[in-house]
């Protein structure tokens, strides 16, 4: 029996990614490259505890005019668990999605909130379409969070602070840039730090279930 991927090596291990054995070094090459990685592989957990990101440059580091800090990310927690979990959701269900397309529909929802900020409302769509939906879900469950609170009479979200935690979150998927064309890191990151919607909501009565 010949690895499933090279034909040449022999195979130590079975590969959901390509339905079939490989052999480890083909893993290793091709993992997030030519393979498309369950996250519940045990194999891609085993590597994301050495997984090593390249350090952005701060010049390279998009909107840095938006001031983030501690107490600010302290203080709209609830927003922080909503907008993760609803990015979370919003990157699963989009089929075929990978890092690169919610990094690029966290850019568009940015460009979209920085308008609103000026007292002008134009929505930035990408191109991608695997971008777009996740862009179109994200910017969906804001307006639905904002009907719920509405109706119940509570303060709404402003749109500073939205833009401040879609900022927040732009930083993260850059930190966990991998460079692989598939590479799903910052998506298992969500998946390990931010719950699922209704564990969200069960975790931020004040904000979600008004």
């Amino acid at each position: 029996m010949k690895c499933k991927i090279c034909e040449t090596r022999k195979p130590r291990r079975q590969c959901p990614g390509v339905n079939g054995d490989i052999c480890s070094i083909c893993c290793g090459a091709e993992r997030e490259v030519s393979i498309n990685c369950p996250l519940d592989c045990t194999f891609l957990a085993e590597a994301r505890l050495h997984e090593k990101f390249p350090e952005v440059p701060r010049d390279q580091v998009p909107n840095l005019d938006v001031p983030l800090n501690e107490k600010f990310l302290r203080d709209h927690e609830p927003i922080m668990l909503f907008l993760g979990a609803e990015l979370l959701a919003a990157s699963l269900e989009t089929s075929g999605a990978v890092d690169s397309d919610v990094r690029e529909a966290l850019d568009s929802l940015i460009r979209t909130y920085r308008t609103l900020q000026s007292g002008l409302y134009y929505e930035t769509r990408p191109n991608n379409p695997l971008a777009s939906a996740i862009h179109q879900k994200i910017q969906a469950a804001i307006e639905e969070l904002r009907k719920k609170m509405s109706e119940k009479g509570a303060p709404s979200v402003r749109d500073a602070e939205i833009l401040g935690m879609l900022v927040f979150f732009e930083r993260i998927g850059l930190s966990r840039n991998n460079g692989r064309p598939k590479g799903r890191s910052f998506i298992d990151h969500l998946r390990a730090h931010f719950p699922k919607k209704q564990d969200a909501a069960a975790a931020t009565p004040s904000l979600i279930q008004v």
